[in-house]
């Protein structure tokens, strides 16, 4: 239990610490780097448009995790934490199907934690299984969880930041991690 000590508190950590101003950013972030890193791979306006959407409501399943959670403070359950957080995105799909939102801006959320690779979630699905949306918005989304401060970290310097994600770089397709590394340097 010590390991989930908070050193500046010294209260328990969360997985999820939702906050909707934190929440709102992270979005505006994910969502102009999306629209940025389409335009870099030249796709059409309106694809890029639609990635912009998707990043900005691409982890608004969060909000129903926490009436999962809610009522857990005094007895939080990591492993049972992580197994809800995991479904934030298909919790989203399931919140925005039949409000209008396309096909694409969908799929771009439920498969954004998928990972190249086929290590991700929810589907597991690897390479071109994977929606290019999805593919776009889980580069700028780790980048985005990076490079701001979080409840157990403090944020990363962008070449920190790039230097971490190429560690990892087996999760991301690798022409669209090229193209917003075009994108972060300009």
């Amino acid at each position: 239990m010590d390991d989930l000590q908070n050193a500046a508190g010294g209260q328990e950590q969360r997985i999820i610490e939702f906050n909707l101003a934190t929440e709102l950013n992270h979005g505006m972030v994910v969502s102009n780097l999306a629209y940025a890193v389409a335009k870099e791979l030249n796709l059409p306006e309106e694809e890029c448009h639609q990635l912009a959407v998707a990043g900005m409501l691409h982890d608004i399943g969060k909000l129903k995790l926490t009436g999962y959670i809610n009522g857990m403070e005094n007895d939080p359950l990591v492993i049972e934490e992580l197994k809800y957080v995991r479904m934030h995105s298909t919790l989203g799909v399931e919140e925005l199907r039949g409000q209008g939102y396309s096909d694409y801006v969908l799929n771009s959320i439920l498969y954004h934690h998928e990972n190249f690779d086929g290590s991700g979630y929810p589907s597991n699905k690897s390479g071109n299984e994977i929606p290019l949306g999805a593919r776009i918005l889980r580069v700028c989304d780790v980048y985005a969880a990076l490079t701001a401060d979080r409840p157990y970290r403090k944020a990363f310097d962008m070449e920190t930041a790039i230097e971490l994600m190429i560690d990892e770089v087996k999760n991301f397709d690798m022409r669209v991690f090229l193209a917003f590394q075009k994108v972060v340097h300009k």
